[in-house]
């Protein structure tokens, strides 16, 4: 397939077949910014025509469902974008079955794995998404102690893959997805698709660098208790959640600052504390979940220290500014300064 871009039509093939709850393909229906609906309608301009193969959305079922994929791996369907979303299980240690199938071969009957399918079709697709962290990074389904040899689809590629489109792997991980920040990934690359935008700056982790470059604490608004040392101790508390087992402060996601449907929610900011969703490791390096991480004892002390002489003096400042200056009267005299 060529890897030009100025497209004008391009289907997106939406596997959910890996180890998956499809919850996110759920979480994107909520997206807004923009919607899923505005997409396939062409309500945005400059985007191509786009159609979308995802099972959980489609009015086909059976052998018409799985139609466009199988004209993809036959290089029939014209260019595509594949999103997978679930975790890659290791079909080499399967014993006499499968650990997950999509579809039957129509030569044999036998179930077509969802790692045949990768083969088939990442290479043709003109870009790879993975839509939440089982496919990103492993997640849930690759936790120590799985019987089925889980990874993430870079795990299964490997780091040198390339798209037909010339890119690499576009992560955009969480448990679920925040459903703008799918969204907006997938119009970059629709855009990018039609020549309308440059290539897509990713991470190192190949996350978007606009969405996932900053820390869950950068955005929280409970962030300024902690500059100030003042910590909860229970979940009934508005104050920073660190010593209760929030991991805000070395997590990478925007979900505080965005919120999580049209700027509402957001785990910290409605009560939750952040357990690492988006992160390579989760979720057994951010496990016992709800303790307090590695650090966090030392960190909260120092900020105890500083914390209580900040918010004193603060409150100081405060209480000076929140009360009008006393030039402000109705006597006789005028008190401002004023020189004539």
């Amino acid at each position: 397939m060529a890897t030009t871009t100025g497209l004008e039509e391009i289907h997106i093939l939406w596997t959910s077949e890996g180890m998956s709850c499809d919850g996110d393909t759920v979480s994107m229906t909520a997206a807004g910014l923009p919607s899923l609906e505005d997409v396939l309608l062409g309500l945005i301009p400059g985007l191509p025509k786009v159609h979308l193969h995802n099972k959980v959305l489609a009015a086909e079922t059976g052998d018409e469902f799985m139609a466009a994929f199988h004209r993809a791996a036959r290089d029939e369907l014209g260019p595509f974008i594949l999103v997978v979303e679930g975790s890659i299980p290791n079909e080499r240690i399967n014993g006499d079955g499968y650990w997950t199938s999509m579809g039957n071969d129509p030569v044999t009957g036998e179930p077509i794995t969802v790692n045949d399918w990768i083969d088939r079709l990442a290479p043709r697709a003109w870009a790879v998404v993975t839509a939440g962290t089982c496919s990103a990074y492993g997640g849930i389904h690759a936790m120590a102690g799985n019987p089925t040899g889980c990874m993430g689809l870079g795990d299964y590629l490997g780091g040198d893959f390339r798209s037909a489109g010339g890119l690499p792997i576009v992560n955009v991980p969480g448990c679920p997805i925040q459903p703008d920040n799918f969204m907006e990934t997938l119009l970059w690359l629709l855009y990018q698709a039609a020549g309308r935008a440059p290539t897509i700056p990713l991470d190192d982790k190949l996350r978007p660098t606009w969405l996932f470059g900053k820390t869950v604490h950068e955005g929280c608004d409970r962030a300024g208790y902690y500059e100030q040392g003042d910590f909860a101790l229970d979940y009934n508390s508005p104050k920073c959640q660190v010593k209760i087992g929030c991991w805000g402060p070395v997590v990478n996601c925007n979900v505080p600052k965005r919120g999580w449907m049209d700027g509402i929610g957001g785990c910290p900011n409605v009560g939750g504390i952040c357990i690492g969703c988006t992160m390579p490791g989760f979720p057994d390096k951010f496990m016992p979940f709800m303790d307090q991480p590695p650090g966090a004892t030392i960190s909260s002390t120092v900020a105890g220290v500083y914390g209580p002489l900040m918010r004193r003096l603060r409150g100081i400042t405060n209480k000076t500014v929140n009360e009008e200056p006393k030039w402000h009267h109705d006597r006789p005299e005028l008190t401002s300064g004023y020189r004539p």
